[in-house]
């Protein structure tokens, strides 16, 4: 982008010129939907849009375009409709003012022509922020190839409760990682400087991912402490080190207030105490539940005047309530300052991403973007090969090709829907199928004329998964199954269809058919898992929370009767989220992860597990023995939770086991790494210049080449507030042949363990602080005490 040529000043002289009925029109939302011709097009040629609707729909002008996805079938038709509707746009809005576009893309751009990537979860779980950046840049050429400002990613939210749907689209359960993790990714989607033709949008704030219960969008019960300190840590850095300009409000309330109208929250925190200075969006429909949800406002105007006020800019994906400001202002309930100052904000996010003609005149046509497939293709298998977790492992693997006759069960084997989550281009592409079918009658106990397009999400969908699959088929024909990736290694592995992500009580699995299927096998390995997505039979997705994260159907049952035959068992695991695997890991040889790894799911997991790849993904989340643990996490607080450094605390009476199934930052290697502390010229852990420095050997102690991820945490010893007993500071991956032996130096800030004190002052105290490195939370090989001074912001 060229250097800015414009200022505040001509944003302000800019929104002196509009009108109040114009002003208002640029905070809220415009749905694509409104333009689109019933009965015109097909799933295969997209839409047909009728932009003649729009003077009369919109007549003071778009604030944003909402739903852009459902434009065009690939790059050149999404161009060219995105482009007819934005020129459309400037016809009726002051000033030829454009709208801003907002399409979705944790893993990848959302829509049929966009590259698509392992989901943030798989991300998260390589350890390594870089692979986040280059996907991000990719997603960020397709937008801009495409005519988009906005990306409504990434999510920021820390989870640490499984039963929550939406898990995959996270970066796990620590501040820590997240944090690097979101700088990355909007780094990656906004480049350099600051004008930027795109812009990311973190989401969601605050504490979204911690409900209650795992429900979506219920209560977040946690004090302000744990909100600033924690969950807010991955903002905090995305709007210091990225420069994140955008915001979307969470779904949830905290402390009986809604975060859509909460001032101590997009005001107070996001503002005055994090520094963010841009814009805060609502996510979809968020407004409206204060009316038809939590009973905050009973009136549209008045829903619109409590988030207007906290600090909430802009409404979506239509104007449902904020339409009804201009009455507002009229009655004396809400001052036109307010509006001026949000639009003000819009006004900065439209000249920074060239839709004022005033400021940057439009291309009289759209210059296309290049978008590098093939960088696009290195990274997603770089993700995959990366991200893959070996839980387990008695030495059964790595297999041999050729050396043991193989049977490969388990209904997540020969399908390849299953390895994508929500947020892809393949659930945004079943959603018209599903509503096509609802809207038809074809779903049983569905009544057309009384549904509500929000119970989208759980409407059980039978008979349709076979449709579903030959979408992401079709969306991604060279993608192989696990069973077809696993023949290209070995051509002689058998497949058995068994199991199933929904039991049938009628056609139980039996005992004796399992057995007979692998009798001659001398290793099976179970393909299991679950669905996740937006529409269709998933058990996990946006809107989709469970009780037991448990593997659905019958596949639990199918695991314990091949073990029961005494055959080897290897089980592959796909999941976007932890499950509860102490029954697969007690009946299993091996166990491994696929974190939703999209199309390079099937290549990535038999790369590994013939040895072609060592694994080296490490957990992003802790996985439970049990469900009464949850939520569980490494960092937790003193006193709480399962690790307890300075004594036994109490547990849990019906577990011999407090400790998780899986830890965080658990993950093996086929082979083994020393980690120890580098004392050869200095200290080996000192504080200096505000800054903590470890210097370590990592060496490879095993019998072939690997990589591990080396990863440094911190305790507090003492403060006048309690402290978690683990935090995570730094981490690397390092690549080691066999018997090397590197020496690395790992640093952090001393603000990383920075934290809210008794009097409300963010900083640390004087006293011992605890770093400990090792390649888990749970394995860790050395530890060395110093004194640090206190600070105080």
């Amino acid at each position: 982008m060229s250097t800015r040529s414009w200022s505040s000043d001509d944003i302000t002289k800019l929104l002196s010129k509009l009108t109040l009925e114009q002003k208002i029109a640029q905070l809220g939302g415009f749905s694509v939907a409104d333009l689109l011709v019933r009965g015109s097009g097909s799933l295969e040629t997209g839409p047909v849009t009728d932009l003649t609707r729009l003077p009369a729909l919109r007549p003071h002008g778009v604030g944003h375009l909402s739903l852009g996805w459902f434009l065009g079938r690939d790059a050149e038709s999404l161009r060219t409709q995105v482009g007819q509707v934005q020129a459309a746009v400037r016809d009726v809005s002051p000033f030829g003012i454009g709208a801003l576009i907002h399409f979705e893309g944790i893993s990848g751009l959302v829509h049929d022509s966009g590259s698509q990537f392992p989901t943030a979860w798989a991300q998260a779980a390589t350890w390594d922020p870089e692979l986040a950046r280059r996907s991000a840049a990719v997603t960020s050429a397709h937008m801009r190839n495409a005519g988009i400002q906005l990306l409504f990613s990434p999510v920021m939210d820390i989870n640490r409760d499984p039963r929550w749907g939406r898990v995959h689209e996270t970066y796990g359960e620590d501040p820590e990682l997240a944090a690097q993790f979101s700088v990355a990714f909007v780094r990656g989607i906004q480049g350099s400087g600051q004008d930027n033709e795109v812009l990311a949008t973190g989401k969601h704030f605050v504490g979204y991912g911690a409900s209650e219960g795992g429900l979506n969008q219920a209560i977040t019960q946690l004090g302000r402490r744990a909100l600033v300190d924690e969950y807010a840590e991955p903002f905090r850095r995305a709007i210091a080190e990225a420069g994140l300009s955008v915001v979307m409000n969470s779904y949830n309330e905290i402390d009986g207030v809604p975060a859509s109208a909460n001032r101590w929250l997009l005001t107070e925190l996001l503002r005055d105490t994090l520094g963010f200075d841009g814009m805060v969006v609502s996510d979809y429909d968020a407004v409206n539940l204060l009316r038809t949800t939590y009973h905050t406002a009973t009136s549209p105007g008045e829903a619109a005047v409590a988030a207007l006020t906290a600090g909430l800019d802009v409404e979506l994906p239509g104007d449902p309530n904020y339409s009804h400001l201009a009455e507002e202002v009229a009655a004396g309930r809400i001052d036109e300052q307010v509006i001026d100052t949000a639009v003000a904000r819009v006004l900065t996010a439209k000249a920074r991403t060239g839709l004022i003609p005033a400021f940057s005149p439009p291309p009289t046509t759209a210059a296309a973007v290049t978008v590098d497939t093939v960088e696009a293709a290195e990274v997603r298998r770089a993700i995959a090969a990366r991200g893959v977790v070996l839980l387990d492992n008695d030495g059964t693997l790595p297999l041999t090709a050729g050396d043991k006759r193989i049977v490969v069960v388990g209904p997540a084997a020969d399908e390849l829907r299953v390895h994508f989550g929500a947020y892809t281009s393949v659930s945004s592409a079943e959603m018209p199928i599903g509503m096509m079918a609802v809207m038809s009658g074809q779903v049983p106990g569905v009544d057309p004329a009384t549904f509500v397009f929000t119970d989208i999400f759980q409407t059980r969908m039978p008979g349709m998964d076979p449709t579903f699959e030959q979408v992401a088929r079709r969306l991604h024909p060279d993608a192989p199954t696990v069973v077809e990736a696993l023949r290209a290694h070995d051509a002689k592995i058998d497949y058995v269809r068994l199991g199933s992500f929904e039991a049938d009580a009628e056609q139980p699995l039996q005992a004796a058919a399992v057995a007979v299927a692998v009798a001659d096998a001398d290793l099976v390995v179970a393909v299991v898992g679950e669905r996740t997505g937006w529409v269709g039979n998933n058990t996990a997705g946006e809107g989709q929370s469970t009780a037991s994260p448990s593997l659905p159907g019958d596949q639990e049952d199918l695991i314990d009767l091949i073990a029961a035959t005494g055959k080897p068992l290897v089980t592959v695991v796909i999941s976007g989220r932890p499950l509860l695997l102490d029954r697969v890991a007690r009946a299993s040889n091996a166990v491994l992860l696929a974190p939703l790894l999209g199309e390079e799911a099937g290549p990535a997991l038999a790369d590994v597990l013939f040895g072609a790849v060592n694994p080296s993904g490490k957990l992003p989340s802790t996985f439970p023995r049990h469900l009464g643990q949850i939520p569980i996490y490494h960092g937790h607080h003193y006193g709480s939770g399962y690790g307890h450094p300075t004594g036994t605390r109490h547990g849990y009476g019906d577990l011999d086991d407090q400790s998780p199934l899986y830890a965080f930052g658990h993950g093996l290697s086929y082979s083994t790494f020393e980690v120890a502390l580098d004392e050869r010229a200095a200290p080996a852990v000192e504080f200096a210049r505000g800054t903590i420095r470890a210097r370590l050997t990592v060496t490879n102690t095993g019998g072939i080449a690997g990589e591990t991820v080396v990863q440094l945490y911190a305790r507090d010893e003492a403060a006048s507030v309690v402290r978690p007993v683990r935090q995570l500071l730094r981490f690397a991956r390092v690549s080691l042949t066999v018997g090397e032996t590197r020496h690395i130096v790992l640093e952090a800030p001393l603000e990383r363990l920075h934290y809210t004190m008794v009097d409300g002052r963010r900083g640390i105290e004087a006293g011992d602080i605890t770093v400990m490195a090792g390649t888990s939370s749970d394995d860790i090989a050395c530890a060395a005490t110093i004194t640090i001074p206190a600070y105080v912001v």
